[in-house]
């Protein structure tokens, strides 16, 4: 078989990986916070151990105001609907995945309106494109760091520093982007970066993040949870507590998950994030060289020239005249396994052009190789020799 669906979640993960998840379950098998004895205060220590790893991994001094959630969608709708209030404007890409666009659409009833800014191009042109539609009452700009169609890296840095001039709320998707990207809270201004822990983390399916800029942590968080409910402190308190990270994390946290997903952090750090990055491109330079000498093949790059922009080893393309799906379906039967259709991003199909049917997505990972990349262009050029 040959994984390209990693923009989807990672396969297969590190090796330390399963060896953490079945440790959390047989030897720290308790819930984490509820009670003092062994299994459960085994529980707490991974869960503790990954907020502070995942706090310096990403350029926060404070591990509390890691929240672990179920996902990144989860993530964002925290910071989303924390963040923005009644009454405001928001700023999102054409890039953006629906659990940036659905959120932000939601907030309608609260009389919130958004924009879609142009992610396309120079970094000055992304800013101008920002610029242009910013409103006095712009409170947030909500973006992805890299499409997840295309690759497309969006110059999050100079987004953060332009939030910070004019005191915008800066929230950031880094579904695709966090352990193959560098990414630096403090640096980039970030007020709330939102992770997967199953994607280029190598963690598993389960866990994910929203890490809160430290100005946050000072005193109580104004802004609601949108769940409630236990939170193994403050019992008699009829509220939820009122600092991090417990106030959004309602319900028993899923140990085995975090301690994947602290597991797969430290294999990313043992590699480096910059060895992953560079052979992920590589992978994308060769299968794009393949694909152009096909003049069947349909490709939808990201229009960016800038060099600190690189992206990610993310290609979509299509075979012209056939539908994505029957693409996809074809590279199965041969045991390569890519996605097609929009990808839950149809601002970027949009924006890319890809058509009524999407497009055929290929994706890699620091296990993908050269042979599979080749491999993958023979059975290309079967797929369109049988029309």
């Amino acid at each position: 078989m040959i994984y390209f669906d990693n923009a989807a979640t990672t396969y297969p993960k590190p090796r330390a990986v399963y060896d953490a998840v079945l440790r959390a379950m047989t030897e720290a098998g308790g819930n984490p916070g509820r009670s003092a004895h062994r299994l459960s205060m085994a529980a707490a220590d991974i869960i503790y151990d990954c907020r502070c790893e995942l706090a310096e991994f990403f350029g926060c001094s404070v591990p509390e105001n890691v929240v672990f959630t179920y996902n990144t969608t989860y993530a964002l709708n925290i910071a989303i609907k924390g963040l923005v209030s009644r009454g405001d404007h928001v700023l999102i890409s054409n890039f953006e995945h629906n659990s940036v666009l659905r959120p932000v659409a939601a907030l309608a009833s609260r009389n919130v309106t958004y924009s879609v800014f142009d992610a396309r191009g120079s970094t000055v042109e992304v800013l101008n494109s920002i610029k242009s539609l910013v409103r006095r009452n712009t409170s947030a700009i909500i973006c992805t760091h890299v499409s997840n169609v295309c690759g497309l890296e969006l110059p999050i840095a100079e987004i953060g520093e332009y939030c910070a001039s004019r005191h915008i709320a800066f929230i950031v998707d880094a579904a695709q982007s966090a352990g193959v990207r560098p990414i630096d809270m403090r640096a980039y201004n970030i007020d709330a970066l939102c992770i997967p822990g199953h994607k280029s983390l190598y963690g598993i399916t389960g866990c994910g993040a929203v890490i809160f800029n430290e100005k946050y942590r000072e005193s109580y968080i104004p802004f609601s949870p949108i769940i409630e409910g236990g939170s193994g402190v403050d019992s008699l308190n009829i509220g939820m507590p009122s600092l991090l990270p417990e106030r959004f994390e309602a319900g028993t946290l899923c140990v085995p998950a975090i301690a994947a997903l602290l597991a797969g952090m430290r294999e990313v750090r043992r590699v480096g994030i910059d060895k992953i990055a560079q052979h992920e491109l590589k992978l994308k330079a060769k299968l794009c060289e393949l694909l152009s000498e096909m003049p069947e093949v349909e490709l939808y790059l990201p229009s960016c020239d800038d060099e600190s922009r690189p992206g990610t080893g993310v290609v979509a393309f299509n075979i012209k005249g056939k539908p994505s799906s029957d693409i996809a379906d074809a590279f199965a039967k041969r045991g390569i396994c890519v996605r097609s259709g929009f990808h839950c991003a149809p601002l970027a199909h949009k924006a890319l052009g890809t058509g009524p049917d999407g497009a055929v997505r290929v994706s890699f990972s620091m296990y993908s190789s050269e042979n599979e990349v080749r491999a993958f262009a023979t059975a290309l050029h079967e797929i369109i020799a049988e029309g």
